[in-house]
């Protein structure tokens, strides 16, 4: 078990609106991450009692680029990297809080 698990939060207003109501939190993991690897790690690194964990496959989209150099027109694209999101939900009186450390 690494603490390299989660790459990073997904903070957005569909995020902050799941983490008000229903106690969930969206994190960005490694692709080969497991959810008893992940529920271990969120426990141990943020001290809450995790409920249950949800993963998903996320699919990277099409990037298409359109630049101009010396009267040609150059159009590119090309695939964005894959990811897995898991969704953590907390037990109950349980919560994350990402700025803590800095605002001291």
């Amino acid at each position: 078990m690494s603490q390299g698990i989660i790459i990073e939060p997904i903070l957005s207003e569909k995020s902050a609106a799941l983490q008000e109501s229903q106690r969930k939190y969206a994190f960005k993991v490694l692709k080969s991450a497991n959810k008893i690897d992940i529920k271990k790690v969120v426990e141990s690194r943020f001290g809450v009692k995790v409920e249950k964990v949800a993963t998903m496959n996320m699919n990277g989209k099409v990037k298409r680029s359109t630049m101009r150099s010396g009267g040609h027109v150059i159009r590119t694209e090309g695939p964005r990297a894959s990811w897995k999101k898991a969704v953590v939900t907390l037990k109950d009186g349980e919560a994350i809080d990402f700025f803590r450390d800095e605002q001291a």
